[in-house]
């Protein structure tokens, strides 16, 4: 069962997200995308149930946010969580064409920008995600930057993350947050990973060790009233990483295979990683799944520290 929460905007929260909101109790937002275009149906349904049940394991509560027949979802049961596994055709969704998703009455799975506009809608502060989209490669000929780097600026929710997606251009992606004025702070190192790779080769913005300091620096940051999201990158697990220079050759052939099948838009990373996932003979959505069960463990320590 769900509850509607607004009179206009069709969204409604699960009972649990619910039930936590009342409470006061940490919550945190978890995208869609990863679910309908990340991986095929039954990982991607196990993937999903782990991710949830690790939030739960560290006292919070997991809000997976999808747009079902034109509703908001903010927290999926059982039953929608498993028929969102399945769905197909769900459009993946982003600032651009949320709305329009909710106006037609379509079904679609959020990206990071999306998730976190939802978020936001929810009073949600704290977001798990596997890699932010950012300036793809070539960006200066395509142009193909992702509306995740201008959604960080302007929407104020924690977003963690194993870093930037390393089939995108890291130092740009980097350079573009920083005149955008979003904090970029690596936990627990101070080097900013690359998704699959504990290290990019670039020196981490800022780095601190603990939730408890990251949750005191947004405290800051709210009592200044600076606008805009945080973004955490987590390095993945070291018995779980795909090292960076090994990662680059498979990389470079993916995106070879890109530039040849004229891939381009919103299907360029979904091809990129169903590439990489055959060049590595599965290892990269090992290292996927393990990275997001990381960022899902520490935004839900993020999140009870805010509460605290």
């Amino acid at each position: 069962m769900t509850r509607p929460v607004s009179p206009l905007l069709p969204m409604q929260y699960s009972d649990e997200v619910a039930a936590a909101k009342a409470r006061g109790a940490p919550i945190v937002a978890l995208e869609s995308t990863i679910i309908t275009h990340g991986m095929p149906y039954p990982g991607n349904l196990d993937m999903a149930r782990s991710v949830e049940r690790i939030i739960r394991e560290q006292g919070a509560v997991p809000a997976t946010i999808a747009v079902i027949d034109g509703v908001l979802h903010i927290g999926l049961d059982e039953a929608k969580l498993e028929a969102l596994a399945q769905t197909q055709g769900a459009m993946k969704l982003s600032r651009a064409d949320l709305a329009f998703a909710i106006a037609e009455r379509r079904t679609g799975a959020t990206t990071v920008a999306a998730t976190m506009i939802g978020a936001a809608r929810a009073g949600i502060k704290v977001f798990a995600t596997g890699g932010i989209g950012g300036v793809h490669r070539k960006a200066e000929e395509t142009f193909d930057i992702s509306a995740d780097l201008d959604e960080l600026s302007r929407t104020g929710v924690i977003v963690v993350c194993a870093g930037a997606k390393a089939i995108l251009d890291i130092p740009k992606t980097l350079e573009v947050l920083e005149t955008r004025g979003v904090p970029v702070v690596t936990y627990d190192s101070p080097v900013f990973p690359a998704f699959w790779s504990r290290d990019s080769g670039l020196k981490s913005p800022l780095t601190l060790n603990s939730p408890a300091a990251i949750a005191n620096f947004q405290t800051v940051r709210d009592q200044l009233g600076v606008d805009g999201g945080m973004l955490i990158a987590n390095p993945v697990p070291e018995q779980d990483e795909i090292p960076r220079e090994e990662m680059e050759i498979y990389i470079a052939r993916a995106l070879d295979n890109a530039e040849r099948d004229e891939i381009a838009g919103k299907s360029v990373t979904p091809y990129l990683l169903d590439n990489l996932f055959h060049l590595t003979d599965g290892r990269s959505l090992k290292t996927n799944i393990a990275l997001v069960e990381n960022n899902a463990r520490l935004a839900a320590e993020i999140a009870v520290a805010l509460v605290d």
